[in-house]
């Protein structure tokens, strides 16, 4: 019998296997990256984000949970225009953030 819907797979995130070396060499480049609360704003002004998929809340989450080649490919799409740091209630220096990341990365 057909519902119309279909059950996802479960997508756990065992924290206690991820590495964090990279969050931490992250954290010690640019320490606003802690000041983060994921609000989105950032991603409701990213011009990249209107033309293609690029979400920089969406890879701050992916760094914190340790999917370091999602956030890779995620990078890519920033332009560096800096409108996100312009309306960051917590003063976050998203561009000096994505910076570190593609150097780390």
């Amino acid at each position: 019998m057909d519902f119309g819907f279909t059950v996802n797979a479960p997508r756990a995130i065992y924290l206690d296997k991820i590495d964090p070396a990279l969050r931490d060499k992250l954290i010690a480049r640019e320490r606003t990256t802690l000041l983060c609360i994921g609000c989105g704003s950032c991603t409701a002004t990213c011009t990249a984000g209107q033309f293609t998929g690029f979400s920089l809340r969406r890879v701050q989450h992916l760094v914190r949970r340790g999917e370091y080649d999602a956030a890779r490919r995620a990078i890519t799409d920033c332009m560096l225009c800096g409108k996100c740091r312009m309306v960051c209630p917590r003063g976050v220096n998203t561009r000096a953030v994505l910076h570190a990341l593609l150097q780390i990365l």
